[in-house]
């Protein structure tokens, strides 16, 4: 089941109906599993293709109450079994291809599912999580069909006042309003925006495969560059928008995941920006232990920097890790590590060089900002390309660039930050016009114009013309 589709959306609405039907706490936990079951068998390929994802699920669940039994003795075995469970069922390269399940399976939301896991036996370890956790609310949890695919990750505390403040509301009109302009924003995002953006990107890597002469390789490198992590953000972001409405119509209130990523003029910022949830979670459960663990085991204040990098790089390096198996992710990982550590020694050296006064005066200067948003742009987007290729692929990218590549670079260098910079300017002026006490842009006549210009163009693109969007990216993860 597309999970930005008509389809998707259909079947959702018959859960809101079912789920509102009678506000029994018992009858919404039977609905919404039956919900997440049937979700997740569209998934299904075979008879046996469930069998290792429910066998991970249910072992999971065995080791959160083990652990619940023995705390202090079994939380490590139980956490290192999980992962290296994980590893197995995703097929990392590393792991010899002899010891892998022979036939096809589903681990589709497999990663997701992971960190949701973890967290339940590390809180549950260090006393967290004093109650027990029904098995019915521990498969709604793991399983939610809103946060399966690509989250976002939520921790189970929240989840649980999530569904106690459900319990005690009723949707109303402008609650559903509000949901609905949510769900066509996504929408749009997902099948129309990021379908261009891949529409861009696919031309693109052929036309740069024909070469040509040197102008016409720079726009077409440019434009192959940039369009995938602009559809990547529609695609990702535009999928959230949709199920955090969809969660809306339920009384659930997720977790953020995106905050305009792209307005970040550094790369720490830009993670705290994008894909939230997960930062928020290794910043949790890697980042805090692992920096405490170093500063206690070398206590010594010339080492806080180098320990501080070394978290952050550790950190994010995991990112790459866990979204692939390969060694294009690993690679992709070290540049996310790369990026944050380096990011983090630059702003400790400057606070040290220039005082912090100074250098704060200077972050906020109009031509350092529009220089820096630009460099955080350019280097994210150079990471991309061991996300959606290979090392092949951008041997033959770079060769069909020959002498363009830097000029390639520094286009995309230039633009975005021009780009950035006159974006901000008209977000910023168009927020200053107010109506009644509130910008025009968030005025009821504004949003309910916007969704429905926006819903008109995804009707008569989707069906009309016949086009579908592309898959959700981290479907794969």
């Amino acid at each position: 089941m597309a999970n930005a589709s008509f389809q998707f959306l259909g079947f959702a609405l018959a859960v809101v109906l079912a789920y509102h039907l009678h506000r029994s706490s018992a009858w919404r936990q039977v609905v919404l599993l039956a919900a997440n079951l049937l979700f997740l068998a569209s998934f299904l390929e075979g008879r046996w293709s469930y069998a290792p994802l429910a066998a991970f699920v249910i072992l999971a669940y065995a080791g959160v109450l083990w652990i619940r039994a023995f705390p202090k003795s079994v939380g490590p075995l139980v956490v290192a079994i999980t992962i290296a469970a994980f590893v197995w069922l995703k097929k990392y390269a590393f792991v010899p291809g002899s010891l892998f399940l022979a036939f096809p399976y589903v681990t589709v939301g497999l990663s997701y599912i992971l960190f949701r896991v973890l967290h339940l036996m590390i809180d549950t370890s260090a006393g967290d999580l004093p109650d027990r956790i029904p098995a019915v609310s521990y498969f709604n949890y793991t399983l939610s069909f809103t946060t399966l695919v690509s989250g976002p990750i939520q921790l189970y505390q929240d989840y649980v006042k999530m569904q106690e403040a459900a319990s005690a509301k009723r949707l109303d009109a402008p609650s559903a309003l509000r949901s609905i302009e949510r769900i066509v924003v996504g929408m749009f995002k997902v099948n129309i925006l990021a379908l261009l953006f891949s529409t861009w990107h696919a031309r693109s890597l052929e036309a740069l495969s024909l070469g040509g002469p040197v102008s016409g390789r720079v726009l077409h490198g440019a434009i192959l560059i940039v369009s995938y992590p602009l559809f990547l953000y529609c695609n990702f972001s535009g999928y959230i928008d949709v199920v955090i409405g969809i969660a809306q119509l339920l009384g659930f209130t997720l977790p953020e995941n995106f905050s305009r990523p792209f307005a970040a003029d550094n790369f720490i910022e830009f993670w705290s920006r994008w894909h939230i949830t997960l930062s928020n979670w290794l910043k949790t459960y890697v980042y805090n232990p692992l920096l405490m663990a170093l500063m206690r085991r070398f206590p010594s204040a010339s080492l806080e920097t180098v320990w501080l990098a070394v978290a952050l790089f550790v950190t994010f390096f995991l990112v790459g890790v866990w979204h692939g198996q390969t060694s294009e992710f690993v690679f992709f990982g070290f540049l996310q590590g790369f990026g944050v550590a380096v990011n983090r020694v630059y702003q400790i050296a400057m606070t040290k060089r220039m005082g912090r006064k100074r250098f704060k005066s200077l972050s906020a200067s109009g031509i350092y900002v529009a220089l820096a948003r630009g460099l955080t742009f350019t280097y994210f987007t150079l990471t991309t390309l061991w996300f959606w290729s290979n090392w092949a692929q951008i041997g033959s990218i770079r060769a069909s660039l020959g002498v363009a590549e830097p000029a390639v670079w520094l286009a995309i260098f230039a633009g975005s930050a021009l780009a950035l910079t006159i974006w901000e300017a008209i977000r910023t002026r168009a927020l200053a016009v107010h109506m009644d006490g509130i910008p025009v842009v968030d005025s009821p006549y504004w949003r309910t114009a916007q969704s429905t210009a926006l819903a008109v163009v995804v009707l008569v693109v989707t069906l009309l013309m016949n086009q579908s969007a592309p898959d959700i990216v981290y479907k794969a993860f």
